[in-house]
């Protein structure tokens, strides 16, 4: 590497979080949603590697920012009406020191090279974190499937398939779903691929049961934010039973964060999508839930729905973090707590916060937050449990076989429980101060990764 990209030597003595980063922006121009998954995790990995050479003197943070490729390619597919679209697709494959390239693949107007590469190296941190033998990746498309018929979701799903066929495999990089691939879009990539590669391999993960699919998938990412939630909660002496919370969101993660948290005792009175959300002092309980899964699910309706069936509930614009409540569970979208938001929340007393979203706290909130002493639970673990699980639906194709519900549950909770454990022992105060859950999980999500990468040598 030239001197310019690689400054080693100056980190291992002098440089600072902000030299890193004017390097790292100067090669990754116009990406400011990697700048900011890159900034948060620097910050605590740069003191560390200072007082850990055997990771300075091999160039690792460098080569850990630095995906090991990018593809890119069009996609091009016909509508309903005949006119033919065209749309660009990625797959940015991160690092796969510790196992094959895994991560989701996301469908949406505001995906870019730099929300993916964001999210594939996060993922890196985060599949380290789960202790299965998972590599970080990510991919999707500027492709709407909001208002697509199903033959036009089909087809482009299609079209997507017949490039990135070529560059994945079961011991290659196993994509699953993200924001706008859920079970219906999976099942078309997936026969795409079973079409074009020949095989009936676990390729994709967040399968349907018929074929391949694990029992849990579905509810994992919301149940886990919540496992970790407990943990964090437990640890300082707390319960979530009686706690009100506001959750983000009325997708999988955010149905299933508010199921679980409402079977521990917790009462959620807040949901929301992009229109706004709606405010249920009564609580959301398992028959107003049903009903969010249907619009949601089945008739792909709008949150302020929700305000005119029931009428405890009240439909307001923006975003809920202005409700007062003991708990708050980003479950939505990136950057979706600002500073004053998260200001606000501390304010009206908020005593814990677990995201189940990637990265959907701005900086300048964590900061606030770790300030403000409040139970932070940053996504690369709280976010974890999708991943785990889709992990597990690796390992049960492979075996050729299927786990109960029970089983694969017992095995995601055992799984939050030992991140936790990891945050916990790299995060943990020598004061009175709470976890620092950032650093525990950026630590030690890190050295797994590192140790794989310097045993293979410098190449």
């Amino acid at each position: 590497m030239d001197k310019e990209f690689c400054s080693c030597e100056a980190y291992s003595h002098e440089q600072s979080l902000d030299q890193f980063m004017v390097g790292l922006e100067k090669r990754n121009p116009g990406e400011p949603e990697f700048h900011q998954a890159v900034k948060e995790v620097m910050s605590d990995l740069i003191p560390f590697v200072k007082e850990n050479l055997e990771y300075s003197e091999t160039c690792i943070l460098e080569r850990l920012t630095e995906p090991d490729r990018i593809i890119s390619f069009r996609v091009t597919w016909e509508a309903d009406d005949g006119s033919v679209r065209v749309n660009r697709g990625w797959r940015v494959q991160f690092n796969n020191s510790i196992g094959p390239y895994k991560g989701g693949l996301r469908f949406h107007p505001s995906v870019t090279q730099s929300v993916l590469k964001f999210l594939g190296f996060e993922q890196i941190l985060k599949n380290s974190l789960t202790g299965l033998p998972m590599g970080g990746g990510k991919g999707g498309s500027n492709f709407n499937p909001k208002g697509k018929s199903d033959r036009e979701v089909m087809r482009f799903c299609q079209a997507f398939m017949t490039e990135l066929h070529r560059h994945i495999g079961p011991n290659t990089d196993i994509p699953a779903g993200d924001i706008g691939v859920g079970a219906r879009e999976v099942s078309f990539l997936f026969g795409q691929y079973k079409r074009l590669a020949n095989e009936f391999t676990g390729t994709l993960t967040g399968k349907s049961l018929e074929f391949g699919g694990s029992l849990g998938r579905t509810e994992a990412t919301g149940y886990g934010c919540v496992y970790f939630l407990n943990h964090m909660l437990e640890h300082a002496d707390e319960e979530i039973s009686g706690k009100t919370i506001a959750v983000s969101g009325s997708g999988n993660v955010a149905i299933y964060a508010i199921e679980k948290a409402t079977e521990l005792g917790g009462k959620v009175v807040t949901a929301s999508d992009s229109g706004g959300f709606i405010h249920d002092p009564d609580g959301i309980d398992a028959e107003k839930l049903a009903f969010i899964k249907d619009l949601k699910e089945v008739k792909r309706g709008r949150i302020s729905e929700y305000a005119d069936k029931y009428s405890s509930a009240t439909f307001h614009e923006g975003r809920p973090w202005s409700i007062p409540v003991d708990i708050a569970l980003p479950c939505a979208t990136q950057n979706e707590i600002n500073e004053a938001e998260a200001e606000t929340l501390i304010k009206n007393g908020v005593k814990a916060v677990s995201e189940g979203a990637n990265m959907p706290t701005e900086l300048p909130g964590i900061h606030a937050f770790k300030k403000a002493k409040i139970l932070f639970g940053p996504a690369k673990a709280a976010n974890a449990g999708g991943v785990a699980v889709s992990g597990l639906e690796q390992s049960q194709n492979a075996l050729r076989l299927s786990w109960s519900k029970e089983e694969v549950d017992g095995r995601l909770r055992d799984i939050m429980e030992d991140i936790h454990s990891k945050c916990v022992t790299y995060g943990e105060a020598e004061t009175d101060d709470p976890v620092d859950y950032v650093k525990g999980a950026n630590i030690a999500g890190f050295i797994k990764v590192a140790k794989a990468m310097n045993a293979y040598g410098t190449m």
